[in-house]
């Protein structure tokens, strides 16, 4: 048997292993020197669409120190005119960059993202690299032909290929501006801010200063996150790609459109995110949540072999012929307008600031009550036919293609209005739901919640625009002021009164005020209708 120690191949690999080694740390060393010096970032070199790009990551302090906004790019602003050796204003540039202004009153929410989730993450952001020489028309980096000598890049590479390498980004030859991600560039400005001097001015979206303040004592507070985490926030590191703003044989005109045209691309490429698909992904708002167990779990809800999806998951709003029900994001609506009066804790104190998800046990609580409030929805007569006829004969109005019942119940607005209603009288005015659904289901039976075209129903000129005969989403806190009032929620006089004002109100078209009868009236004739 061979003693392996004597082994060739043993001391083959050995001595392989031991090179590998010492490759590495001399490779460390050499980085270590060249990255010693903050003006040089390693990167790996990419190209796509006929531009080359430079990939990289800098701290966050890094970030919002040396990156400035695109508008504070001279190519993007000034263009050079040969023909007078004047720089002009570009109008039509200038109108391109002040069509997507930056939208100040997100700084807040952004620098709270930042601050107080643990797992947060920005994507990264694309960087142009301009050098003062670009907007001086006869410095020497300009040719005869007005073209350019070099880039704006100064790339060292370190691999045969030119793949990896060192960009430099000396402060003295060096600005850069960012052209995707101005507003994550606006957080991180905010969050330095906030770390640096304790607090951080609000804004409008004009960068109108309001009078309130976010304070580090504020965010370990309410959201208990610690003092040294803050002080550790600086020194994470966010992905960075970086462009040139003028290249090596381009004149400064080609360069600006090329600029320009990344800019505008870049932004229009990003596509928000609807509000249902925010309600599909939010993992922190305890009522988005709440929605999306509802929406799958539910038997009025959940998908079915036997019968055609009841939600849709993206839009905000259901076609008079659609076969859904409802939309998530109405479902989320329902959810933070009825258990909100239960959990408003789950809201975030500050309009704008994120929710906090809330503790498992209580979110648990949070769907068992909405569990049963679809429990009790589902045993009215309404949605009980839904087994026999499609949602679209419920939905549409008897005025449209194949005519419909104009009900209420299958509409999102009237979904919502009714939530609302209903978390209202159960959680504030403590009525029980066992006596609230028996009046609501011979309400239904009696036509309550269909014929919304007609004058003779109680939503008519509310959830329905008899004017532009559609449904109109801003009666809905009407709607459920009123389905409180029939339910027995309203015993105060004064507040009777007033509702019965902005009840004649709606129902007022060009100054004719429309009865119950369908014939004209005086606005003091319309009275509220029988509490059930």
């Amino acid at each position: 048997m061979k003693d392996s120690a004597s082994d060739p191949t043993n001391d083959i690999a050995s001595e392989y292993l031991q090179r590998e080694i010492k490759d590495q740390q001399l490779l460390a060393l050499l980085l270590e020197k060249f990255l010693g010096r903050k003006d040089r970032i390693l990167v790996q070199k990419t190209e796509m669409g006929g531009t080359e790009a430079y990939v990289g990551s800098v701290t966050l302090e890094w970030f919002a120190g040396r990156v400035h906004f695109a508008s504070g790019l001279p190519l993007l602003q000034k263009k050079y005119n040969p023909e007078t050796d004047n720089i002009e204003i570009d109008a039509d540039t200038i109108d391109e960059i002040q069509q997507r202004p930056l939208d100040w009153s997100r700084q807040a929410p952004l620098v709270q993202y930042l601050a107080a989730r643990k797992n947060h993450k920005f994507p990264p952001v694309l960087v142009v690299i301009n050098q003062p020489w670009v907007d001086n028309p006869k410095a020497a980096e300009w040719d005869s032909q007005g073209r350019a000598t070099k880039s704006t890049t100064e790339f060292t590479p370190l691999d045969k290929d030119d793949k990896v390498g060192l960009l430099n980004l000396s402060e003295e030859n060096v600005t850069i501006y960012a052209l995707d991600g101005q507003h994550r560039l606006m957080g991180v400005q905010g969050l330095m801010e906030l770390i640096k001097t304790g607090k951080l001015q609000r804004y409008k979206k004009d960068k109108t200063a309001y009078e309130t303040f976010i304070t580090l004592a504020d965010l370990v507070e309410q959201y208990r996150v610690e003092p040294a985490y803050l002080q550790s926030l600086p020194k994470e590191k966010i992905g960075i790609e970086f462009i040139c703003a003028v290249a090596a044989g381009e004149t400064r005109e080609e360069a600006r459109r090329r600029v320009r045209s990344i800019f505008v691309h870049v932004n229009l490429m990003a596509a928000p995110l609807s509000k249902g698909q925010l309600a599909q992904l939010n993992e922190d708002d305890g009522f988005s949540i709440v929605a999306r167990k509802i929406a799958v779990n539910h038997p009025l809800l959940e998908q079915q072999e036997t019968r055609k999806p009841r939600v849709n998951w993206n839009s905000a709003t259901v076609a008079a012929n659609s076969t859904v029900l409802t939309t998530l994001q109405a479902l989320k609506e329902m959810s933070e307008r009825y258990l909100g009066q239960k959990y408003s804790h789950w809201k975030p104190l500050d309009k704008g600031l994120i929710p906090m998800r809330p503790e498992d046990e209580e979110l648990y609580e949070g769907i068992q009550e909405f569990h049963k409030l679809f429990d009790s929805l589902a045993t009215l007569p309404s949605y009980k036919l839904l087994e026999d006829e499609g949602t679209p004969a419920l939905r549409r109005f008897s005025f449209e293609k194949d005519g419909g019942e104009g009900n209420m119940l299958f509409r999102p607005v009237g979904q919502v209005a009714l939530a609302q209603a209903l978390g209202i009288l159960v959680f504030k005015k403590g009525l029980s739901s066992a006596d609230i659904f028996k009046k609501l289901q011979k309400f239904d039976r009696s036509g309550g919640f269909s014929g919304m075209e007609y004058p003779q129903s109680l939503w008519y000129g509310i959830l329905y625009d008899p004017n532009k005969k559609r449904v109109q989403v801003a009666g809905r806190d009407l709607a459920a002021k009123l389905l409180i009032y029939i339910l027995g929620g309203i015993q105060d006089q004064m507040e009777r009164a007033e509702l019965r004002k902005d009840l004649a109100k709606a129902r007022t078209v060009e100054n004719k005020t429309i009865g119950f009868d369908g014939k004209f009236v005086e606005p003091k004739q319309v009275g509220l209708p029988s509490v059930l």
